[in-house]
């Protein structure tokens, strides 16, 4: 071959497009979320990024959000999973146990990671925590006894007197087990307990009305998904008929609830957004451990005290891992 040849050969290799394997490599990931509230503020979205730039992982630089909003109408979390499914995310990001279910109906294949999620083996989710076995993965919000126990004891500080305490919740598969620690908890503290479910926003109106007829002292809220999306109004109507109510994470005090006792749920989006990081990097969502959260915080509202008109103890303004005056 002469140097003529030789040269137009190399020239010809340097034009020729990457091959397949090299586009794919250079391809920006996408990740899918799965709200179920709307596109409006929300204090956990940059926890969750700052776990992803943990992994080296900078939206919209080397990484795309495709973000999908229910706007609290859950019975549009199948459709907005699927969209997800047909758009070929490489990750689906559910903040909660309902959308991790609506995504894993969409797909058995695309990795799911579950930032706050309630009992996934019992939903089916998962074969077990330590090894998923799946396609989903991520965090259990599961409070225990000794967290429902603590909510009580600490409730029970604050008002004292009650005699009977009103349970704000939701019927999810495997309420009756999760129900169990709550109920032992009332008969260790010697108070009677009056459940109330939720399904929708529409019911928590009568539900007030029922307990005021039950002569509820004070509430104990789930952390459910259509309480959490309704979390503002629960507030002002506990305000409204004056009952005390012990919330269980943070972003129920700071739109107006009295007193929290939770996980951390920002350092659990945080803590997400790694487990997205490492998938994108090449781990699988079945050999992730679906781990449980390491960080509990109290959280106090003085301004709602002082509008119930009850006095928190000294003690627990000590304990308490943050005040709003």
């Amino acid at each position: 071959m002469d140097r003529r040849a030789l040269l137009a050969g190399a020239a010809a290799l340097l034009a020729a497009p990457p091959a397949a394997g090299a586009q794919q490599t250079q391809q920006v990931p996408r990740v899918g979320i799965l709200s179920e509230g709307d596109s409006g503020p929300d204090p956990t979205r940059g926890w969750f990024e700052g776990g992803l730039r943990e992994y080296g992982y900078v939206p919209g630089t080397n990484v795309m959000l495709e973000r999908r909003f229910a706007e609290g109408r859950l019975e549009r979390l199948p459709d907005l999973a699927a969209e997800l499914v047909r758009l070929g995310v490489d990750v689906i990001v559910a903040p909660s146990e309902r959308g991790a279910i609506a995504a894993k109906q969409a797909t058995l294949v695309t990795p799911i990671v579950m930032v706050v999620g309630i009992n996934p083996v019992g939903q089916g989710l998962v074969q077990n925590l330590a090894r998923p076995g799946g396609n989903v993965t991520g965090f259990t919000a599961d409070p225990g006894p000794e967290i429902i126990a603590k909510r009580l004891q600490l409730l029970l500080e604050i008002v004292p007197s009650t005699r009977t305490l009103a349970l704000l919740t939701e019927p999810l598969p495997g309420a009756g087990a999760r129900l169990r620690p709550v109920e032992e908890a009332a008969r260790t503290s010697d108070v009677s307990l009056v459940v109330f479910n939720v399904r929708h926003s529409g019911d928590l109106a009568s539900a007030f009305a029922g307990m005021n007829k039950a002569r509820a002292g004070a509430i104990l809220v789930s952390g459910a998904s259509v309480l959490y999306l309704s979390r503002r109004e629960i507030g002002e109507l506990a305000l409204k008929h004056k009952l005390p109510a012990m919330y269980p994470l943070r972003v129920y005090t700071e739109v107006g609830g009295l007193v929290s006792y939770g996980v951390d749920i920002l350092d659990l989006f945080r803590r997400g957004g790694g487990y997205v990081g490492r998938i994108l990097k090449g781990a699988k969502a079945a050999d992730l451990p679906v781990e449980q959260p390491t960080k509990f915080e109290l959280v106090i509202n003085l301004r709602t005290a002082k509008a119930l008109g009850v006095t928190i103890p000294p003690s627990l303004l000590l304990q308490a891992d943050q005040v709003i005056e």
